[in-house]
């Protein structure tokens, strides 16, 4: 009966431990997924390692015209993934809709960016931005006046300079 007992016990610790171990190893992985569930819009297109390092998803909502002359989107970076540097000659909007993020402006120190957060890019001056290392990123881009240019693509932002963060 006692060895029953301890054979039983021994049974029940071995799946508890099992079972954490598990869950802790899906944790990552499952915060991502629950991140992109709460996704507003389609995951797009993935971006060019031209421009990106890691995955980035472009989904485009508003193409520039005559009327509005402003491009509307939205990007999802997969953890770990980021935009070279780059400027825009009107600026740009970040809305931060879902994850977490980094954003740099060229000689100032890395910001993180969480969902409801707005950032503004000012007009000609270099940046980039990003998921952090452990969580996916969606963010809404507003480029206005669009008559002025969208994007001049620069430089990969370098492991030294994205894992800068403080």
């Amino acid at each position: 009966m006692k060895n029953t007992r301890n054979n039983t016990a021994k049974k029940l610790i071995l799946t508890l431990a099992a079972a954490a171990l598990i869950t802790f190893q899906g944790f990552s992985q499952s915060k991502v997924d629950a991140d992109s569930k709460q996704a507003i819009f389609p995951k797009g297109k993935q971006g060019p390692a031209s421009n990106f390092t890691g995955k980035a998803f472009n989904y485009g909502l508003i193409e520039n015209d005559p009327t509005y002359n402003t491009v509307v989107g939205n990007v999802l970076f997969e953890p770990g993934a980021r935009s070279n540097w780059h400027k825009h000659p009107a600026g740009q909007i970040l809305i931060i809709t879902a994850g977490e993020g980094y954003h740099q402006i060229k000689g100032k120190p890395i910001e993180k960016m969480r969902k409801g957060d707005v950032v503004k890019c000012p007009p000609n001056v270099e940046h980039w931005h990003g998921a952090t290392p452990d969580m996916a990123l969606h963010q809404m881009y507003i480029i206005p006046n669009a008559e002025k240019g969208i994007v001049e693509w620069l430089q990969p932002v370098t492991d030294k300079e994205y894992n800068a963060f403080k």
